[in-house]
């Protein structure tokens, strides 16, 4: 791991997204939570905290950092497209920007597994770092339309 002990303690947060592209039949059941597994929503939700909490076991070099807080939220962006925005936070010498991504990769990976009775095609696509703040190098931004 970086040795981080000589950075200061500041207030860190991250946001990132992960899309999934899916058939009209399964984007259906999920909107109406009729999936046999159950309320693909609920399921991701707590799979992406969750995983949040367990980057620094999951990433090899990854810091393990006191999350302050860490949430997934989904939005529909066309009627096949869902978009997964995960946010983490913390108080420490490094950020939470690994913390955001694996919450949204879980999240959507747990869509899929959810959905994947309806459409084995489901395609999980980019995966990415929206925005962090924080740090020496303080907020950075994808930018918009980015």
């Amino acid at each position: 791991m970086v040795d981080v002990s000589s950075k200061a303690v500041t207030a860190r947060t991250a946001r990132a997204q992960a899309r999934v592209v899916m058939s009209a039949e399964a984007a259906r059941a999920l909107r109406d939570a009729t999936l046999a597994k159950g309320d693909a929503f609920v399921a991701a939700q707590l799979a992406g905290i969750m995983a949040a909490k367990q980057t620094g076991t999951l990433i090899p070099l990854a810091h393990p950092l006191p999350l302050a807080h860490a949430d997934v939220r989904f939005s529909w962006e066309d009627e096949r497209t869902l978009a997964i925005e995960a946010v983490a936070s913390t108080s420490a010498q490094t950020g939470v920007e690994m913390e955001a991504m694996v919450a949204a990769s879980i999240a959507a990976l747990t869509i899929y597994d959810m959905a994947k009775a309806l459409d084995k095609a489901i395609r999980i696509e980019s995966v990415r770092l929206l925005e962090k703040t924080g740090g020496k190098s303080g907020r950075w931004s994808a930018g918009a339309g980015a």
